[in-house]
């Protein structure tokens, strides 16, 4: 298991979260002046999102996020998004919060599985950077907090041998391995299958600095080439034209990791038999786990020193349905 895998996770599963939330609130916002004091403005959605980046971002959750350790739990990674979520004057209820945490999820989880390659990741990362930058252009302070992660990042990662790199690509594939939540959008793109696992494509650009496949040479002792054989391949292959900036400003190149939700489409998650046994084993499980237990004592008081803004005076806060209605929210 990867100790640096952490950052990556949570900087990914983050940019995911945002993307959903802006989609979201651009969806049910109503113009400024004919909005009543219970509806949402894009005043609301601004503020909302300039907060939870805010909170995301803050150096010292950033320095202790950095510091090399094994992953979160699942349960204190969640408390985490649960915290973060309602860093501002939204608030979701429960079914609301658990569907966003499942497309957050099974997006990464889906990215990190197209990864050409395992260094890839960090572009993916770049990538929800990125949109995270665009979100808040015009806070220059928010700015130079996501800047510095950034630099973080390039520092942390961009000496790691792609061995490295690999380890980190299976630790965070064992982190998701158990979750196969279906989601409308992959569905309907035909990238997932009905029992929640994700379709690989056979075709496209392979890994930078690797050639395309169809080709064997043979060469003896002396290391001379002696013969070659061409074989078939199944997919379409094509060479990547270049290779993705891995700085602070550039092409990425890849577009995993880009803002799937920027068309605006209907999402729709449902657990899979296999998940829903897990979870349902989850549940009975209800031994504690001392250590789980002292994670989260943990994360209470690291995230109790954040500055969560919460509605004061006559704010109440506004309340989040991910779905169309309540009553979908209740039979999700």
């Amino acid at each position: 298991m990867s100790a640096r895998a952490l950052p990556l996770l949570f900087l990914n599963l983050g940019g995911e979260m945002l993307y959903i939330l802006d989609q979201r609130l651009r969806a049910q916002s109503i113009p400024g002046e004919k909005a009543r004091k219970d509806e949402w403005t894009d005043v609301d959605r601004k503020r909302v999102m300039n907060d939870i980046i805010t909170t995301m971002f803050n150096k010292k959750f950033m320095e202790e996020l950095f510091k090399p350790q094994e992953l979160y739990s699942k349960k204190a990674l969640r408390t985490v998004y649960d915290r973060l979520a309602h860093a501002s004057i939204m608030r979701l209820n429960q079914a609301s919060m658990d569907k966003l945490y499942d497309l957050m999820t099974m997006a990464f989880k889906y990215q990190v599985l197209l990864c050409p390659r395992p260094k890839d990741i960090l572009l993916v990362t770049f990538n929800h950077l990125d949109a995270i930058k665009d979100f808040i252009h015009d806070s220059p302070g928010i700015l130079n907090q996501v800047d510095e992660t950034f630099r973080q990042l390039i520092e942390t990662y961009s000496c790691l041998s792609a061995g490295e790199f690999q380890l980190i690509r299976q630790t965070l594939l064992i982190f998701f391995q158990d979750m196969h939540i279906r989601v409308s959008i992959f569905l309907k793109d035909k990238v997932q299958n009905s029992n929640g696992r994700f379709v690989l494509p056979i075709s496209g650009p392979v890994p930078w600095g690797t050639e395309v496949p169809g080709l064997i040479r043979t060469f003896n002792r002396n290391g001379d080439e002696v013969k070659r054989t061409e074989f078939i391949t199944d997919g379409n292959y094509v060479t990547p034209q270049r290779e993705g900036s891995f700085d602070l400003y550039g092409d990425r190149v890849l577009k995993l990791g880009t803002n799937m939700y920027s068309v605006s489409r209907p999402v729709e998650t449902h657990m899979s038999a296999s998940s829903k046994n897990l979870a349902s084993h989850a549940k009975d499980n209800i031994a504690p786990n001392p250590l789980a237990k002292e994670e989260l004592n943990f994360l209470a008081r690291l995230l109790g020193g954040l500055e969560i803004k919460k509605p004061g005076g006559s704010e109440t806060g506004f309340r989040l349905n991910l779905f169309t209605t309540d009553e979908e929210e209740e039979y999700a």
